[in-house]
Parts: C-alpha cells; sequence; structure tokens
C-alpha cells in the first residue's frame, strides 16, 4: 500500500504557499486553454442554449397566471439565476478537476499526487480550471440583477447573499469529492456523478414547486434546497438567520466529511506500483 508509506494529511500550512501554488496552477491552466479559443464560442451557445431551457420551462409555470407558493416570476428568476452561476462555477473549478480523480486512479497517476509535498485533497481540488464557463456566471448573474431590479433589491442584499453563495459552492464541492473520492473503490463512476448532476437540476426551481415528499428529499438527504432556495430567500429577505446558519453548519460539516472521508478512501487505495 502506497499510503503506508505517506505522511498523513498535512497540518495547519503556511496560507501564503498555498495561494501562491493556486496562482501558479491557474496560470498555467488558462495558458494551456487558450491555445483552444473556439471552445469560448462553443460553451457559450451551450450555456445560451441551457438557459434559455431553463426560461422556458419556466415560463410553462407562470404563463397562466399561476405561481409557485410564496413566489413571484422574478423571484423565481432569482432562484434560476442563483443556478446558473453554480452551474458556471461548477464547470470553471470543479468539473474540470474532479472528474479527473477517476482518470487518476484508473492511470496510476495519483501515485504521483500522493508523492507530492502538498496536501493531495488541495492538489486534486484546484489544479486546474476550465475559464469558458465564465459564461454561465456572467449570465446567472445578469438574470439576478434583472430579477432583483424589478424587485427593488438593495446592494446589501446581494452582499448578504454571499455567504450562503459560498456555502452553496463548499456543498456542492463537497458532495461531488466524496463522489470522486469513491472511484478508489468503484474505479468507474461516471454514471453515479451524472446522477448527482441530474438531481441538482431541480435547483433550478423553488423548493415550494415540488410536491412534500420532493422536498424532503431535497432538504434532507439531497441538499438541493440549499444549493439555491436558501440563498435566493436569503438575498430576499425571506430567510435570513435560520436559512443562512444551517447553511453555513451543512457547509462546514460536508466540507470535513469530505477530508476525513478521503483519507478513509485512501487506506484502501492501492498504488499502480505495488
Amino acid at each position: 500500500m502506497l499510503t503506508s508509506r505517506l505522511p498523513r494529511v498535512l497540518p495547519m500550512v503556511n496560507l501564503g504557499r498555498y495561494i501562491r501554488i493556486l496562482g501558479q496552477f491557474w496560470q498555467a491552466a488558462i495558458s494551456a486553454e487558450m491555445e483552444y479559443r473556439l471552445n469560448f464560442v462553443l460553451t457559450a451557445i451551450g450555456s445560451l442554449g441551457n438557459l434559455a431551457g431553463g426560461l422556458f420551462s419556466l415560463f410553462l409555470f407562470y404563463r397562466g397566471g399561476y405561481e409557485f407558493a410564496g413566489w413571484n416570476w422574478y423571484q423565481a428568476l432569482v432562484v434560476l439565476g442563483i443556478f446558473t452561476l453554480l452551474q458556471g462555477l461548477s464547470g470553471t473549478l470543479l468539473a474540470p478537476n474532479l472528474n479527473r480523480i477517476v482518470k487518476h486512479v484508473q492511470d496510476g497517476t495519483l501515485d504521483f499526487v500522493l508523492l507530492k509535498p502538498i496536501n493531495s485533497q488541495f492538489w486534486l481540488s484546484t489544479y486546474t480550471l476550465s475559464p469558458w464557463d465564465v459564461t454561465d456566471l456572467i449570465l446567472g448573474l445578469g438574470i439576478i440583477f434583472y430579477g432583483g431590479h424589478h424587485l427593488g433589491l438593495h446592494p446589501q442584499q446581494y452582499l448578504l447573499g454571499l455567504l450562503p453563495l459560498g456555502c452553496s459552492f463548499l456543498i456542492l464541492y463537497s458532495l461531488w469529492f466524496m463522489l470522486g473520492s469513491t472511484s478508489i473503490w468503484f474505479v468507474k463512476i461516471y454514471n453515479v456523478t451524472e446522477v448527482l448532476q441530474g438531481l441538482i437540476q431541480a435547483g433550478r426551481f423553488p423548493m415550494a414547486a415540488y410536491p412534500v415528499a420532493y422536498r424532503f428529499f431535497f432538504t434532507f438527504v439531497v441538499p438541493v434546497a440549499f444549493l439555491t432556495t436558501v440563498p435566493a430567500q436569503v438575498i430576499l429577505g425571506q430567510s435570513v438567520g435560520q436559512g443562512l446558519a444551517i447553511a453555513m453548519l451543512l457547509a462546514l460539516g460536508l466540507l470535513a466529511c469530505s477530508h476525513y472521508f478521503w483519507r478513509f478512501a485512501l487506506r484502501f487505495y492501492t498504488s499502480a506500483s505495488s
């Protein structure tokens, strides 16, 4: 077992050193991606198509004057905007890195990651990025500000939403990383990640759009509600205290779980060279 010869996850380290390493990672990734600039056009077209599909689905509910309980058209647009924003963050930072965990295990290159004098979870989570998915970030922010403009939201309300949005990203990252970690046992888990992405699609709409059983599932089993609906409620001033506190606890709890689950999974990793 390779991991038996490796040090445990590094203790508290110099934060400045990790920031410099992150800058070097992303500088190299952007330089490499700039060789394929046509990807930006293709990704932008795909992002516009996904957003058009989301808007059309939402319009089908509201065209006859129907409203989700407690959510008018512009409030629902804020939820859709947050979902699109998270898609952009996921496509930019999460998918390029975490999908490669499976490949590292299959090819045996995880050995080289574990031998580096750096926290392996940090390396696997931040090594590269895809700048082309920034289109989803721009479109998501545009939808949020458009809906907020018609609702008369103030700048401080958007600022208040930064914390729950950060929690949403941590929740999404933690779920994805733990799924990626299971590749040490199952190797091919692409179908599982597709299932997770499919479940997260439910975040396009406020949780009030779903029956009670589905709301329970998307709140306590797969916490989709904390990805989009709760941040929207904080921005809209519907649930600032309790919703924000639960989102923070959930995000920190899942982040800790992802760390310890990765350490646990490494106990079962067999080196490609052993």
